[in-house]
């Protein structure tokens, strides 16, 4: 009986050893299975909303006593090189100048497309753009005071000119078109830092009777003889990761095309 009992255990044991090396071994390959397969699987890019802030403003708002202004930027990625972008502001800018001195205040609205030209190496996401924009404003000139003598070339015919000081002129707009350059460096997860340039050209203006828009909320100075103008914004944005794509590695697309 002893013989048997023993022989049973003995066979339970060898039983529950055998079942403990398969589970392991089956554990194992399971696991180097998903270890090979994430590892094979394409990479996602993010496609959401980046908004932020042109970190310009604040720092004119320091520097120069006689401005004041913001601008909210956004973008919108389409598709995996073109975004849909936007920017909103509002400004407020006194210029005194040899013969006028006048505050210009109103708000503005830019709405385009960038392509980003940079390709980027696997996982990353910055880019070196260039887009363009239609810009709208819509703002108000108050006159604060001005002289007059015959060669101003502010003025259309300064002889008719009866404002008195302190005039408003309201319900003033502008439609322009607008160039932009520029780059996107992601410094942390999902938040980046960029810098562009821009080179804008007036298509049409309502300003006063005798009276011209030399600044315009988001387009700048306009000078009498040019109706080109140029600006910059330096911005910091976070994105806000909405859907993803899978893409592939660049040597498997390489692969691919060769096959």
């Amino acid at each position: 009986m002893l013989k048997y009992i023993t022989s049973i255990l003995a066979f339970l044991v060898f039983s529950i050893s055998f079942a403990q090396e398969n589970s392991e071994e089956t554990t194992t390959e399971k696991e180097a299975t998903e270890v090979v397969k994430d590892t094979l699987s394409p990479n996602k890019d993010n496609y959401g909303l980046r908004i932020g802030l042109d970190l310009s403003r604040p720092i004119r708002v320091l520097l120069e006593k006689d401005y004041q202004g913001f601008e909210v930027v956004g973008d919108f990625r389409i598709t995996k090189k073109f975004y849909l972008a936007a920017e909103l502001g509002n400004e407020k800018k006194t210029v005194d100048e040899d013969q006028l001195n006048f505050t210009t205040e109103g708000s503005y609205l830019k709405v385009g497309f960038d392509f980003n030209a940079y390709e980027n190496w696997f996982g990353m996401e910055n880019s070196i753009f260039v887009g363009l924009r239609y810009g709208y404003s819509t703002h108000k000139q108050t006159l604060n005071s001005y002289r007059i003598y015959i060669n101003d070339t502010h003025l259309e015919n300064p002889d008719n000119l009866e404002f008195a000081p302190g005039t408003e002129f309201s319900s003033l707009n502008a439609h322009w078109i607008e160039a932009v350059a520029g780059i996107k460096v992601e410094l942390y997860k999902n938040i980046y830092l960029g810098f562009s340039v821009r080179l804008n050209r007036l298509l049409s203006t309502k300003e006063p009777d005798n009276f011209q828009n030399l600044f315009i909320p988001g387009f700048n100075k306009v000078t009498t003889d040019s109706n080109v103008g140029a600006g910059f914004n330096y911005t910091i944005s976070y994105s806000i990761p909405i859907y993803k794509k899978a893409k592939k590695k660049k040597e498997e697309v390489e692969d691919s095309e060769q096959e």
